[in-house]
């Protein structure tokens, strides 16, 4: 299965958190490796599903059905955007 960056759910996430969150800092809560949202593993099928590149593991599920947007982001340990990102 081949895998887009995280610049792909950058609009999906912007319509959830104010702006773009491609260059916010993520902490997986499986090996504690960080860097930015941009450099993650996305999959794409009913929603999308973010994964570490170091570790595989998921780090959040996006899925938008029946009017309601779901965000799943416990594989994050600590998100971290703004100027000082």
């Amino acid at each position: 299965m081949t895998h887009l960056d995280g610049n792909a759910v950058a609009g999906d996430l912007a319509a959830i958190f104010t702006g773009d969150l491609s260059a916010a800092v993520a902490t997986c809560a499986g090996c504690g490796a960080t860097g930015p949202v941009a450099n993650v593993m996305v999959y794409e099928g009913m929603g999308e599903v973010l994964r570490c590149p170091d570790c595989d593991e998921v780090l959040l599920r996006l899925m938008r059905a029946h009017g309601e947007t779901r965000l799943d982001m416990r594989g994050i340990k600590l998100l971290r955007w703004g100027s000082a990102s």
